[in-house]
């Protein structure tokens, strides 16, 4: 595995739509962007920033996400995550994200990911069913 180092950052957007609405998401029942879209977006942006660096094979998963949803978004709304790499400890990322809709910080925190081998963490997983 290429070394990872703290200071990876990467950008991702969505617009809100019904789709991703505390509404339709079941988390709430206005028309607003869903605290989980923001988390979802959160993870994506940070799996995203480091998924060219690693071995063939290997992957994140998230283990732990402390990200406070501090401002609403109505539908239309673009919104931006930027994340950032802090700390790298052997297999365990963690990760500073900051979350903007058209006017506004509306979401900031940390998020950790730990580096697993796809096909043995899809196979022990799926044992379970057996």
């Amino acid at each position: 595995m290429p070394p990872l180092s703290p200071g990876i950052t990467n950008e991702k957007s969505v617009a809100v739509t019904l789709a991703n609405t505390a509404l339709a998401m079941g988390s709430g029942t206005l028309r607003v962007f869903a605290t989980p879209a923001m988390i979802a977006l959160c993870e994506g942006c940070c799996a995203e920033s480091i998924e060219d660096l690693l071995d063939e094979g290997m992957t994140s998963v998230g283990i732990k996400v402390d990200i406070e949803h501090i401002a609403a978004s109505p539908l239309g709304a673009s919104i931006l995550c930027k994340s950032r790499l802090i700390t790298v400890d052997g297999r365990r990322l963690d990760f500073e994200v900051e979350v903007y809709d058209n006017a506004d910080l509306i979401g900031k925190g940390r998020h950790t990911r730990f580096i697993v081998d796809a096909d043995r963490f899809v196979n022990k997983t799926y044992s379970k069913l057996q």
